[in-house]
């Protein structure tokens, strides 16, 4: 690791400075920079780029979990948590969706606003004198569907 920062950094200072700064022998550095890439190395970099390869093919929205399931799926022998290093090592990241937000209401607006006639009062004393009502998004393959219920507060039904 010292030695690929002072490979990093060979041309802002002298690697005899760096590696008597750092404490490191120069002729280490020199056997490190030598030396051939491993065995391990060389898989790693295989890896990685097959990770790419996945994670451009699925438009950058498949995570780890998602990323090693195609791989193992295509035959490549790797670990789920090796692939979420990797990715992470290389900044890549899964693309998430925005949450869903209703915008049914404008709250920014000069229009008069209606009393609050029921101050929290949900005891009716007879029935049809207080209803309430309420509003919920529910997903379907077709989309978001709104559904409102209404409710007679002395009954404790849905009237409409």
């Amino acid at each position: 690791m010292i030695f690929a920062w002072i490979e990093e950094h060979r041309r802002q200072w002298p690697v005899e400075l760096q590696t008597r700064v750092l404490g490191v022998s120069r002729s280490g550095y020199y056997a490190w920079w030598n030396r051939p890439v491993s065995e391990r190395q060389r898989r790693r970099s295989r890896l990685t780029e097959q990770i790419r390869r996945v994670h451009q093919d699925s438009r950058r929205t498949y995570g780890s979990p998602r990323v090693h399931k195609e791989l193992t799926a295509k035959g490549v022998a790797c670990n789920v948590k090796t692939v979420a290093r990797l990715m992470r090592d290389n900044d890549l990241v899964a693309k998430t969706r925005r949450r869903f937000r209703a915008g049914t209401t404008d709250s920014n607006h000069a229009l008069p606003i209606a009393p609050n006639r029921l101050d929290r009062r949900f005891h009716a004393p007879g029935p049809n004198q207080s209803w309430v009502a309420d509003l919920t998004y529910v997903p379907t393959d077709e989309g978001w569907l709104y559904l409102a219920a209404v409710l007679d507060l002395y009954s404790r039904r849905v009237v409409g």
